[in-house]
């Protein structure tokens, strides 16, 4: 006998199908404009309030601003109350601060929370975003929420004045309002999910229960059988396809009651010996557990003293800066990339002038802070690719691959005229430095320790110019 698709089916499917698949297309399309639409808005009020308070704040005057000691200067005071001001006049926003990048690095320096989780200045920012990265040098906003130890927010991000692509502006909008609008919005998509649900129940409902009579009592008895009746019968006869159905309930509730007893019997047994395993289950996990954190913590010791050490072995502790033995092992790398494509790379050697005077006079913690500071405006001024190290005292060296010597020679420019056109800030002192810069050549036919010995040679020759000039290594011009 073919099997045959009840009338009821068919006509709560097709009834059903039709009104969820409108409601829900319809509902969908709303709620996702209506999210869209508040969130653009937000990053749009986001991008323009920073961009506005960027250019009240001027950068020059916050480079004196290092460490939680300088909280007591001037320079931080009086911008601190601007921020807080201006955060007391907004109740959507939560903070407002001001960050400096320092390398790859992020650092706090002013932040104009009230309360005991304030940034200090030097707190290093651990969660940098892309969009944060990119308020250094233009006005940026989050892409969506984003949460940190403080919490979770919206925010944007614009480049101070005179930040030269080191100090941003930022400010976190409270995502409260925000994740309630949007709890909103999801609780009415639901309440409309519920209610074509519902009506798609009802109205297939309505048009089936006039044809299904029948069947309504095979549920009924489908459901007892579930509670667990099994020695009812069913007398009812439809002198249709039913009847075979009907039949087979009445089959199964006799097969089912008599195994009934058998399974109990089984089912006792059974979970006796279930409850003797999960005892031995749990106690060797417990043990398996201790030795797995023992373990766990003795590997991430390990990989922390192991980071360390490298770290230590590779960079200058002064200036975070790669160390002379780290450059060395970039040059080796470099020579063999320029003898595989044939690409030049040229080599950079500054040293700091009159140096010694600056330690002499002010100290060598003054002479330090010169030295940190050259570091990060070399840095600043070079490509991904390229690589600065301080090779010793107040020398460094800069390694430019696939360059050759005029291009370097542009670069060098640049980065000396970075060094001596602003002021440098050390112990209270405003001082003037400059830098001496040789440079030279790697090609094919080059060797390392050659083209060392060239360019600090043409620094030295620099130096003994006067300085605040760059020599070229000897035998080469542009």
């Amino acid at each position: 006998m073919n099997a045959k698709i009840s009338i009821r089916l068919k006509l709560f499917f097709s009834h059903a199908l039709a009104v969820l698949l409108v409601s829900g297309s319809i509902g969908t399309y709303f709620y996702t404009s209506a999210a869209d639409s508040l969130l653009t808005g937000l990053q749009e009020r986001l991008q323009s309030s920073a961009a506005l308070i960027s250019q009240m704040i001027d950068a020059n005057s916050l480079r004196d601003i290092a460490t939680e000691a300088d909280t007591a200067k001037t320079q931080y005071l009086k911008p601190l109350e601007q921020l807080r001001q201006l955060r007391r006049m907004n109740p959507d926003i939560a903070f407002l601060y001001v960050m400096r990048q320092q390398g790859e690095k992020v650092f706090f320096v002013i932040d104009s929370d009230e309360s005991e989780e304030q940034a200090m200045p030097g707190q290093e920012y651990t969660a940098v975003l892309s969009s944060l990265l990119k308020g250094f040098t233009s006005v940026s906003v989050d892409k969506k929420i984003n949460t940190d130890q403080w919490g979770s927010f919206l925010s944007g991000y614009a480049p101070l004045k005179n930040g030269q692509g080191e100090y941003l502006v930022g400010l976190d909008m409270r995502a409260d309002k925000v994740n309630s609008k949007y709890r909103s919005l999801r609780i009415s998509g639901i309440c409309s999910l519920l209610a074509s649900i519902a009506l798609a129940f009802l109205f297939s409902r309505y048009l089936a229960s006039r044809f299904t009579g029948p069947i309504d009592l095979a549920i009924t008895r489908c459901t007892d059988i579930a509670r667990g009746k099994l020695d009812e019968q069913i007398s009812l006869r439809t002198n249709d396809e039913l009847d075979q159905l009907l039949i087979a309930f009445n089959e199964m509730s006799t097969a089912l009651a008599l195994s009934e007893q058998v399974k109990q019997e089984a089912f006792t047994a059974l979970q006796y010996s279930k409850d003797e395993l999960e005892i031995r289950v749990r106690q060797r996990t417990e043990d398996l557990n201790e030795v797995n954190t023992r373990i766990s913590h003795e590997i991430a010791q390990r990989i922390i003293a192991q980071n360390a050490l490298e770290e230590a072995a590779m960079i200058d502790p002064l200036t975070r800066l790669y160390n002379r033995r780290a450059m060395m092992e970039r040059l080796e790398h470099e020579s063999v990339r320029c003898q595989r494509n044939h690409m030049p790379f040229t080599l950079l050697f500054i040293d700091l002038d009159h140096f010694k005077e600056v330690n002499d006079q002010l100290g060598h913690d003054a002479g330090d802070t010169i030295l940190i500071e050259a570091g990060v405006r070399m840095k600043s001024m070079l490509r991904g690719q390229d690589s600065v190290a301080r090779w010793g005292g107040e020398e460094f060296v800069i390694l430019l691959p696939e360059t050759e010597l005029c291009s370097g020679l542009l670069v060098a420019e640049k980065i000396r005229d970075r060094i001596g056109e602003s002021l440098f800030y050390a112990e209270g002192t405003a001082m003037k430095v400059t830098a001496s810069f040789g440079l030279a050549e790697y090609g094919t036919d080059s060797e390392i320790k050659t083209v060392v010995t060239e360019a600090d040679d043409a620094m030295f020759l620099a130096k003994n110019k006067g300085g605040n000039r760059i020599e070229l290594a000897e035998g080469r011009s542009c």
